[in-house]
């Protein structure tokens, strides 16, 4: 008679055919591949009943199948679910809400459904409002998936087939960027040199005809590798992309929505507003709902060029999703719970820094942290290999985490906002024992 462990193998492997049969363009992460079946707060679990604690997913902002986001979806799909071409109030007191979370100025919504829609959207507006086609991304930037957002996505293919209209700057890597922290250089000079390079960018764009009608950035820098930018960058930089004649749009899909602690949205750590805001996945707990978030002005100056309407976008059953999960946020002190576990679990991280030599930089803000993993410390020759292995590890360990930066070296912990202090304790066991065991 089959084990246990054959029959899964078994399952493992014909799930893996019938997948390779019907998906295209789809990955998997690890090399051994989890079948999740269940969530439930910081837990998935597996075909098999194994519990694993999740450090990677943001999508499930307050956690997996949150019973107040649940009952929200079931009782509106059971009473009305269309699209935004008729009245209603649950929409538009959503719209409010959410906008009262932002800068005084930011208070017009667009609904659609995915990142990727809301950041083609915001681009589109920035061309049409602008007059100016090009735009400025960071080195390695991922913003979506769409051909126009794809061509922002500077991650996903070669500099060589990077189209005119777009123009990348170094990322503010203080820790292994041409300008590096602990050296001769203030944070105000490193923070002057890193938004210089955004000159060189217009003037490519200027140059090539296409003008500059947007510089669009995350303020925590996932595909660079997690980074934190020295305090007046984004000033800097904003400043310089006004001056050319284009808007700012701060992509807060991976750090808004409270995971950075500190604020609400990323870019407030900064001190700056921008010109429009663009959200997504974290919005609906998994849920499909994404906007964009802009002044009434820019707003209108579109809509002047433009019919816009998005079938699914802002529809009854997304907005109810939507504003339960913002007031779970608000009423369970997420936010909060994310900036007070985030500096305990910062702190066990630097202890464990003074442990392990492999351990080069540690970055981020309250629950989106990046360890960024290097064979020698005046080298900073990435540890790619250990990194991968020590994830796969982690994954058998029963511990969810993932991987990012150009050399795929930074160590990503990006939990559902209910992480607590005992997830954080579980977490740092188990990473302390895989980097112990990487070395041997």
């Amino acid at each position: 008679m089959a084990t246990d462990t054959s029959k899964r193998d078994n399952r493992i492997t014909e799930l893996l055919r019938r997948r390779e049969k019907h998906f295209a363009g789809s990955f998997l992460l690890y090399q051994e591949p989890v079948e999740i079946v269940r969530g439930e707060g910081i837990w998935l679990y597996d075909s098999q009943g194994n519990r694993y604690l999740d450090c990677y997913n943001n999508v499930a902002s307050v956690g997996h199948c949150h019973p107040r986001v649940v009952e929200a979806m079931h009782r509106q799909a059971s009473t009305l679910n269309t699209h935004t071409r008729y009245l209603n109030e649950k929409i538009i007191d959503y719209a409010a809400h959410l906008a009262g979370t932002l800068p005084e100025g930011l208070d017009v919504c667009l609904f659609c459904c995915t990142g990727t829609e809301a950041n083609e959207l915001a681009m589109r507006i920035a061309r049409s409002v602008t007059g100016h086609r090009g735009a400025i991304v960071i080195e390695h930037a991922y913003h979506g998936n769409s051909t126009l957002v794809g061509e922002l996505s500077a991650c996903t293919y070669p500099p060589a087939e990077r189209p005119d209209h777009i123009a990348t700057m170094e990322p503010p890597n203080t820790y292994r960027g041409s300008f590096r922290r602990g050296a001769t250089l203030s944070e105000t000079e490193l923070a002057e040199q890193y938004a210089a390079q955004a000159d060189p960018a217009v003037r490519q764009l200027q140059d090539v005809g296409q003008g500059v009608a947007a510089f669009i950035c995350d303020a925590i820098f996932d595909t660079q590798g997690t980074l934190d930018a020295p305090p007046d960058y984004f000033k800097g930089v904003y400043e310089k992309v006004r001056a050319a004649g284009g808007l700012c749009i701060a992509d807060e899909v991976q750090a808004g929505f409270g995971r950075l602690g500190e604020k609400m949205w990323g870019f407030e750590l900064y001190g700056v507003v921008p010109d429009i805001v663009t959200m997504g996945k974290p919005m609906g707990d998994g849920h499909p709902v994404a906007a964009v978030v802009t002044r009434r002005d820019i707003a209108d100056a579109f809509m002047q060029k433009v019919i816009y309407f998005n079938t699914f976008g802002g529809n009854p059953v997304s907005a109810a999703v939507a504003e339960t999960v913002l007031t779970v946020i608000e009423e369970e002190k997420l936010q909060q719970n994310a900036l007070e576990v985030g500096r305990y679990l910062r702190k066990e991280l630097d202890r464990l820094a003074e442990k392990h030599p492999l351990i080069g930089d540690i970055r981020g803000r309250g629950l989106f942290i990046g360890i960024e993993l290097v064979k020698g410390h005046q080298t900073l020759e990435p540890a790619f290999v250990e990194a991968y292995t020590i994830s796969e590890k982690m994954k058998d360990d029963g511990i969810l985490i993932g991987s990012t930066g150009r050399f795929g070296n930074v160590l990503k912990i990006r939990p559902p906002l209910v992480f607590s202090r005992e997830n954080a304790d579980l977490l740092i066991g188990s990473l302390d024992r895989q980097l112990t065991a990487v070395l041997n």
